[in-house]
This record gives structure tokens, C-alpha cells and sequence, in this order.
């Protein structure tokens, strides 16, 4: 890249570096499915089969219709407020300062919490495989080598998701041929299954609460929207990006867990945490084990990248607005345009990974990202239907309305410990803001809009 190509920023310091317009909507639309990671479906895949009585599909048919509407009103949001920040910048454009800062610390709970959940399923999975080594030791290493990468540059990252995303696409070739082989060999199989459950959970409350946790595979669309003051044409290529990237991973999972449950139609699994690991072997034995293996570290990998340089981003808007410490989380190095400190910091946060439950951590994410989806589904109300007078009933009002229930609607089936670690994430938040604005008596900053 040149350096005469358009830098972003709002610093005039000449010690201060500026973000890269470097991003298209192909690369835009990677970024987006490497944070989902196709092959996600199986980070909590013998969870939510557990817990929606071996109805993964159908929970992630719920889960999908409620992230599409929601998808369109980030999309709508992106093209009105082109600008890094996501939820925090359209809630705090749309409803005011402090509510937008309650919708960034809210996102920030499941972002901060994202890293940590990549980097505990490669401990466990190369643990898995490899027993000499051990998980801390996996997770540190993995750790060092995401934030040098990040630190080096958003390019770099780019780079990396593509060869991430070629060899997720390939193992779910070889997966699906695999799996046909395998149930079309078998016998009788009941297709509907996957859809009518194994008996062990009735009613509709356990696929609900199976969706809920399955938000957190859709948080790329969200990530892609904090990346538009690095793309080329934010206004044109971030919802483009944000659509494609939610439909294209939505229909990947619900296809892979179909497919899963058909090959291992069981909840029965030698570990709840790594279930997958048995539909692997019964698909293709140890061939497909080692090869998943391979291509599901390589994904979460990936999502380790993309997930840290999100959050980082999130905390470089916070941080330049000053609701976060400025000379810290506002600063981005002259050398690499890329917010070190801030990449620095959710680093050392995600050593949290060593000692965290995985399905804890995972329906914590989930409510940061409800909330969060809840604030953007209202900002396309307020912003079109409310304070532009765009009378367009169903655009306006109607979809992100639909958006707003089915967000809710999932946000209260959570766990009662993730509800609870949720509102206390939130207290804490409001605490902050208190002690920001010196009670209230002080404006809170507010999000320079300026390219």
C-alpha cells in the first residue's frame, strides 16, 4: 500500500498513527465469516445438543431468523454512521451519550469474553491431540502469536483469513462427503430428527435457550461493521458485507449441525465440551478427527485475529472519545496504524481463558451480544422512523421491530448465572459512566463522527 492511499483518524498529533482505508467488500465479507468461523457450530455443539434434547438445527434456524433482521439493522446503521465503534456509535448517535456508552460496554462484555473462548477450544482440541502438551502452555503461545499479528497490521489479518477460510471450505467438503457416506450407509435414518429431537428435552423453551447461546456465532456481522473506517467505501461495502457474511455462516450451520446429528443421532458424548470430536469419528473415523482438529484450530484461530482486533477497535472509539483513558486506548502507533495498547490489553484480558467454564463463558457472550443487537434493532426506529420522519412503516418500524422481540425473546432464555454475570457487567458499566461524568454533572464525551 502506498502512502499516498486515504489514512482515517481524528488525531493531528505527529506522534499519533491513523487507520488504513484498505478493506473491499471480499475482504470485508472474510473478516466477517473467519470471526464466526464456519466451523464454530462445533465449539458448542455437545452443549446445545444437551440442552435442546439434539435439536441443534432447528435452534439454529430460531437463532438465524432472529440475527437476519437484526443484520439489516446494522447494515442500515452502517450506511448512516459510517464510523468505527458499532453499537456504541449508533446507540450514542441515535439515543445520546450515556446510553450509547451502556450498548459499548454491554458489546464489550461478549468481545472481551470472544478471544478467550478461541483460545480455550485450541488449548482443549491440541491438548486433546497432543497430551504431552499442555493446555496453558497451548493457550499462551496461541496468545503471543494473535497479538503480534494483530500489532503488525488489519492487512496482515486480511492475509491470514483467507488461507483460514480455504481450509475450513475443504474439511467441510471432505466432512459432508464423509457424513453422506456414512448415514446413506447405515440403514434407516430419520431425517426429520435433527428438527423433532431425541426425546431427552420437550417443548420449544430448550431450543430457545440452545438459540440464545448460538448468538455468539453471529457475532461477525457486528465485527465487520467496526471496521468502516478501514474500508474502502464504508457507506456501500459494510452492509453488503454484513448480509453476506450472516446469511452465508447461517445456512454453513445449520447444514453442519444437521448433517452432525444425522452421523451421531446421540447426546451421549465422552465429553460434553469437545461432542464434536464423536461425530467426527463416526463420520470418518480417525482420518476426519485428525483433519478437523487441524482446521478447527486453524478457524479459531482466525477468530482469535478477528476478534481481538474488533474489541481493540471498540476500545480505540472509546478510548479517542475519552470514556476509556486516552493516551492508552486512543492510541494508535505510527509504525504498524494499528491500536497497540488497546491489542496489548485484551491480551492480557483473555488469560482469563485458563480458568474459565466453557459453557459459562459462552452463554456470557451471548447476552453481551443481546443486548447490544436489542440497542441497534431500536436505533433504526429512532434514527429513520422517529428523527428523519422516513414514514416507511415496514423498513422503519415493523423489521427492526421484529428484530428487537426475537432479540429479547432469546435474551431471556439464557442461563440464570449468565443473567446474572450479565447485569452485574452492566452495573459496573453505569457505575463507571457515574464516575466519568462526576454524577451526571459532567457531559459524557461523545464520539467524534469525523472521518
Amino acid at each position: 500500500m502506498s502512502t499516498s492511499e486515504p489514512l482515517v483518524g481524528i488525531s493531528a498529533d505527529p506522534h499519533e498513527g491513523r487507520l488504513k482505508r484498505a478493506l473491499g467488500v471480499p475482504s470485508l465479507v472474510l473478516f466477517g465469516l473467519v470471526y464466526m468461523v464456519p466451523l464454530t457450530v462445533f465449539t458448542t455443539y455437545g452443549i446445545v445438543t444437551v440442552e435442546s434434547g439434539g435439536r441443534v438445527p432447528l435452534a439454529y434456524v430460531v437463532t438465524l431468523a432472529a440475527m437476519i433482521f437484526t443484520a439489516r439493522s446494522y447494515a442500515r446503521m452502517a450506511t448512516a454512521y459510517p464510523v468505527a465503534g458499532s453499537a456504541y456509535a449508533y446507540t450514542q448517535r441515535t439515543f445520546g451519550a450515556p446510553v450509547g456508552f451502556l450498548a459499548g460496554w454491554s458489546l464489550l462484555l461478549d468481545y472481551l469474553f470472544l478471544p478467550m473462548l478461541n483460545y480455550m477450544v485450541i488449548g482443549l482440541y491440541l491438548n486433546a491431540a497432543v497430551p504431552s502438551i499442555p493446555q496453558w502452555v497451548i493457550v499462551l503461545v496461541t496468545i503471543v502469536l494473535v497479538t503480534v499479528l494483530n500489532i503488525v497490521g488489519i492487512v496482515s489479518v486480511a492475509r491470514a483469513n483467507a488461507v483460514i477460510i480455504a481450509v475450513q471450505a475443504v474439511f467441510i467438503v471432505v466432512f459432508l462427503v464423509m457424513a453422506a457416506a456414512t448415514i446413506f450407509g447405515s440403514g434407516t435414518v430419520d431425517i426429520m430428527a435433527p428438527f423433532t429431537g431425541d426425546g431427552t428435552a420437550g417443548g420449544m423453551a430448550p431450543v430457545l435457550a440452545g438459540a440464545a447461546i448460538l448468538c455468539l456465532s453471529f457475532l461477525g456481522f457486528d465485527a465487520v461493521s467496526t471496521l468502516s473506517e478501514e474500508a474502502k467505501d464504508a457507506r456501500r461495502d459494510v452492509p453488503k458485507a454484513i448480509m453476506l457474511a450472516t446469511v452465508i455462516c447461517g445456512v454453513l450451520f445449520i447444514v453442519l449441525s444437521y448433517a452432525s446429528q444425522l452421523v451421531f443421532p446421540s447426546n451421549a458424548f465422552e465429553s460434553v465440551d469437545t461432542g464434536s470430536v464423536d461425530v467426527m469419528v463416526a463420520a470418518g473415523g480417525a482420518f476426519l478427527s485428525a483433519f478437523f482438529t487441524a482446521a478447527y484450530v486453524a478457524g479459531a484461530t482466525g477468530s482469535a485475529l478477528t476478534s481481538q482486533a474488533s474489541v481493540a477497535r471498540i476500545l480505540y472509539a472509546m478510548g479517542r472519545d475519552g470514556v476509556l483513558p486516552r493516551k492508552v486506548f486512543g492510541h494508535v502507533s505510527v509504525k504498524f496504524s494499528t491500536p497497540t495498547w488497546a491489542i496489548l490489553a485484551v491480551s492480557v484480558i483473555s488469560l482469563l481463558a485458563l480458568v474459565i467454564d466453557l459453557a459459562l463463558l459462552a452463554s456470557v457472550v451471548s447476552f453481551g451480544a443481546l443486548v447490544a443487537f436489542s440497542a441497534v434493532n431500536l436505533t433504526v426506529i429512532k434514527h429513520y422512523f422517529v428523527d428523519a420522519g422516513e414514514k416507511n412503516v415496514l423498513n422503519n418500524l415493523i423489521l427492526p421491530g421484529i428484530g428487537f422481540a426475537l432479540t429479547v425473546w432469546l435474551w431471556t432464555s439464557l442461563s440464570g448465572d449468565a443473567l446474572r454475570l450479565g447485569l452485574i457487567w452492566l452495573a459496573v458499566g453505569f457505575g463507571w459512566l457515574l464516575v466519568v461524568t462526576r454524577g451526571f454533572r459532567r457531559p459524557t464525551p461523545v464520539l467524534d463522527m469525523k472521518e
